[in-house]
């Protein structure tokens, strides 16, 4: 799995995008498109088509994830718990208010009608609680996808294109952010701002994940550079700007949301890391790490209650991989816009 913040892993990266670049694209058959008419562009259904069956899998995953954290939020945020879906912290065994009496769940219990995944230590439903987990999984993983791609993958595109002093400046404060360890930074990070919320910890290792995207892009955009368009549009004098916004971003940005994906996974296990640690947001809100770190202490009692977030974790990892490798080969740079 290819680490946001490491950087052989970041330099390995860098060569696949530049590779992918520079070497011509295999024999396709012949299009269809008549001269002067713009190609079509695949349809989501063509595309899913074309994956093969294991990234097929992988990306109904995703499709769940997403859906199922989503659902969990809106039952949260907007419909009051309305939907059809426990309370990830109501404990089922609990004195309830409203009613008079003592739930009729139990700890550790078994898979059931009424809890899916069974209940964990303290008899919360851990299906309702995997589901409120995805969510800040999403969250964060969609936030650094988000800095990556429109700061380093701008940033990268930028200094790849101008060169010079511009690039030797940016290049070196990027080097010196990648040399240190990525999790003792977050810790130390986490530790000095003692609020540990959903939403610094998303910013943080948002911020992290530019070095790596701009190392990649960048190497993208050092190759298209010298690409016949680029020249051509040098020789006519197409201002630099209008090269930029028209040529190189266009060309760098399929590969990088590529990579986006790959990166995602590595940003789902280092928040996993975090929680697992004590160090993401705070408890009672559930993540897929603390659910781990809690259910460890009952793991010869219950080993459902370790497996059930483990998988979660593990399959989204693997699925984001998984699609991430087949849009990284899917992709391939356009034709000139100029």
């Amino acid at each position: 799995m290819s680490e946001t913040f490491d950087t052989p892993d970041v330099q390995r990266a860098e060569s696949t995008a530049t590779q992918a670049v520079i070497e011509p694209p295999a024999a396709e058959p012949a299009s269809t498109t008549k001269p002067g008419e713009k190609p079509r562009r695949a349809r989501p259904h063509e595309i899913f088509r074309d994956m093969p069956l294991l990234v097929k899998i992988s990306a109904v995953w995703l499709i769940l994830v997403v859906f199922g954290a989503i659902y969990a939020k809106l039952d949260q945020s907007v419909f009051g718990g309305a939907l059809p879906l426990q309370d990830p912290n109501l404990q089922t065994n609990n004195f309830n208010s409203e009613t008079g009496d003592f739930g009729t769940g139990e700890p550790l219990e078994s898979p059931s009608t009424s809890h899916w995944l069974g209940t964990d230590a303290l008899a919360r439903d851990t299906f309702s609680r995997i589901l409120h987990g995805g969510w800040v999984s999403l969250i964060v993983a969609g936030t650094a996808a988000g800095f990556g791609v429109i700061v380093g993958g701008l940033l990268g595109s930028l200094v790849g294109f101008v060169r010079g002093r511009t690039e030797n400046v940016i290049m070196s404060l990027i080097d010196v952010i990648l040399a240190f360890p990525a999790l003792i930074l977050l810790l130390a990070l986490v530790s000095i701002f003692e609020v540990r919320s959903l939403a610094l910890i998303s910013i943080v290792i948002g911020v992290l994940s530019i070095p790596a995207y701009t190392r990649v892009s960048r190497a993208i955009s050092l190759a298209i550079s010298q690409r016949e368009f680029v020249l051509a549009a040098r020789a006519i004098g197409t201002k630099p700007r209008t090269i930029l916004f028209r040529e190189i971003i266009p060309n760098v940005l399929p590969t990088v949301l590529a990579y986006a994906l790959v990166a995602a996974a590595f940003v789902v296990v280092v928040e996993g890391s975090l929680s697992f640690l004590g160090l993401s947001v705070q408890l009672p809100q559930s993540t897929w790490g603390n659910m781990i770190n809690q259910a460890r202490r009952d793991i010869r009692l219950n080993i459902a209650q370790v497996f059930w977030p483990s998988l979660a974790l593990s399959l989204t990892v693997l699925a984001l991989n998984q699609v991430g490798d087949f849009f990284q080969r899917r992709f391939a740079v356009r034709d000139s816009a100029l």
